[in-house]
Order: C-alpha cells, then structure tokens, then sequence
C-alpha cells in the first residue's frame, strides 16, 4: 500500500486531505501539533527545528524508508501570534520536512509532492522582497528578525507563501530525474478554521468576509482535496512544478494579465 505523508492533519484542508486519500487506498502518515484518532500519526511541531527532524525520524521510520508522496497542508495565517511563527511553519516547516525526506522519496522511483501554498503568494512581492530573500537563502534567524521588524502578520504570510511555492517550483526541476513531481495547490478563501479565526479577527474581519472570489463563495475544503487528489495520481504524470489556483477565480480577478 502507498504511504504518504500529510502535515496539518488534524483539521481543515489537511483533515480533508487526508479522509479523501484514505478512501482511495492509501496509508496516510499524519503529522500535525497533537495526535488523535484519526489520522494523525506524529506530533511534531513544525515551527521548531527540533521539532521538524522529529517529524523526519518518525515519518522515516512508519514508511520503513520508502514514501510515495507528502502533501503539506500545515500552516497559519494572519491570526497567528506572532511573524516569526508565520515563517517558521509556512516556510521552513515545509522546506526543511521535504528535504528531509528526499531519499525517502527517491526509493519509491514515483513519488509526488504536494505544497499547499496560497492565493496571497502573488501579492505584496515587493513590500516584502527582502524577508523572501532571507528565506531563499535558509537563513531562520534574519527571517523572523525582518518579519518581526516588519511587524505585520499579513505581509509575512503573504511573503511566506510566495517563497514556499518559488521553492517548491524551483525543487521541482532539480528533484525530476529521481522520479519525484512537486506542484504546488494555491486556495483562495476556503471554510477552515483558520479561515474562520481571519473572519473573526477584529483588525482583518471586515476585509476578509468582503474578499470574495467572483464565484460568490468560499470554498470547502473537499474542493482542495480533490486537486491534491489529481495531482497525486497517475492522471497528473507530466504534471511538474505547477501552480494550481483553486480559489474560484480570485487570481483572475486580481492579475488577469498576469500569468
């Protein structure tokens, strides 16, 4: 049976991810803060070096060194307590958890990665050039230094996002050879829980609930999974280093000349 692993799998998009996976014959390695019932296998808090390379052992350990894919859903948003948070489990607990598991990875012969990025990884590039900067060239501390001096949760997540999915169709090109696709699934609003903190937040509140894409709702989650779904199959073989909008048309609405 194929083993993949899933971050954030204990809610949302991931928990989604993960019930959608199972029911089509796969074993699902779950990874998230806390363990439970389901499908949550691994407690590992990825905002943590320490807690990245627990996550590495164990994942590396339950799929006896041979894994088919991993899809990361972990993240937080504009809520989060802290800038320096953003960056650590956006961007780090991501890249470092893939690189980590690369010769996993590479043993299947087949594999498929998938990123879970964001609509917001197309805004405020810029604004926010030198913290990508800092996270490009690996160095934790000058990130949450910049994003701490920053000061501003919404430009560190946008800039979180925008760095992970350069990464990610950057890995894709030097990682294809070794039979490993890596795309990259960007959400728009979608009814998560973190969604819900944003909606109730009282400095982002009113912006979020009013940003809605031309479709004239949010998504579900299910909506996410299904494009994870795809891009895992054989049905996405010549499919690499991709960025899959599934935000019901807010990218159209906001860059239509820009693709």
């Amino acid at each position: 049976m194929a083993s993949i692993a899933v971050t954030g799998s204990a809610s949302g998009i991931g928990a989604e991810v993960c019930k959608m996976l199972a029911s089509e014959g796969y074993s699902i390695i779950g990874i998230d803060r806390n363990t439970d019932d389901n499908f949550t296998k691994i407690a590992a808090d990825l905002a943590t070096i320490s807690g990245r390379r627990s996550a590495v052992n164990e994942i590396t350990r339950l799929c006896d060194g041979k894994l088919d894919g991993i899809i990361c859903c972990a993240g937080v948003g504009v809520t989060a307590p802290s800038t320096s948070l953003i960056v650590g489990v956006n961007y780090f607990g991501v890249t470092e958890l893939i690189e980590g598991l690369t010769e996993s990875l590479t043993k299947v012969g087949k594999a498929s990665v998938v990123v879970i990025g964001s609509v917001a990884s197309t805004h405020q590039q810029q604004e926010t050039a030198e913290l990508a900067q800092a996270m490009f060239d690996s160095d934790e501390e000058k990130a949450n230094h910049i994003a701490e001096m920053m000061g501003s949760t919404h430009l560190a997540y946008a800039a979180s996002k925008y760095a992970v999915t350069a990464w990610a169709r950057k890995w894709s090109v030097s990682v294809a050879n070794k039979g490993i696709r890596v795309n990259i699934v960007a959400p728009g609003a979608v009814e998560t829980p973190l969604h819900q903190a944003s909606k109730d937040d009282p400095r982002f509140g009113e912006a979020v609930k009013n940003f809605v894409a031309p479709m004239g709702r949010n998504g579900q989650p299910e909506e996410i999974a299904n494009a994870v779904s795809f891009l895992v199959s054989e049905k996405a073989s010549f499919v690499n280093g991709s960025v899959l909008f599934v935000d019901g048309g807010m990218d159209a609405m906001i860059r239509a000349k820009q693709f």
